[in-house]
């Protein structure tokens, strides 16, 4: 996989993420704080990759 392969995969992943946890009504629930863990992991790995998450970052946690 290259590098920009790489870097579509993640940001389509976080683009998906970000929608499920905007429609979920429980913000305390185990499923959405997994989710989370997910959301601020791929923010970390898009931003290691130089990439601004300005227009991107939906949810903004």
């Amino acid at each position: 996989m290259t590098e920009k392969e790489l870097i579509q995969k993640n940001i389509e992943e976080f683009s998906r993420l970000q929608k499920y946890m905007i429609l979920t009504d429980e913000k305390t629930s185990a499923a959405y704080l997994e989710m989370k863990d997910r959301y601020i992991e791929l923010k970390i790995i898009l931003t290691s990759f130089g990439i601004s998450l300005t227009e991107l970052d939906k949810v903004k946690e």
